[in-house]
């Protein structure tokens, strides 16, 4: 059965954050490191600070959206704060 993310990334030059989807969250995060992705290129590196599992992408999808729309440091950092960090698997 494939496993969907939704996740966030923080960037270690300004401490800003980015959020997605994807089906494998470390891939992702290379990705993101290599310039790949034409918004995040800009704020390398960058480091995997939260995710969560799905099993389907729709889930995932509504997730990352719900995310996005707060828009607000402080629920990120109390998301990332409360996050057990479950290993991917």
């Amino acid at each position: 059965m494939k496993k969907y993310y939704a996740y966030i990334i923080q960037s270690e030059a300004d401490q800003s954050f980015y959020i997605g989807q994807t089906e494998d969250v470390y891939k992702r995060l290379d990705q993101h490191n290599a310039g790949l992705s034409k918004y995040t290129s800009r704020k390398i590196p960058w480091k995997l600070v939260y995710f969560e599992k799905f099993t389907s992408r729709k889930e995932a999808m509504i997730r990352e959206r719900f995310l996005k729309k707060q828009r607000n440091r402080k629920f990120y950092e109390t998301l990332i704060q409360n996050w057990s960090g479950s290993s991917v698997g």
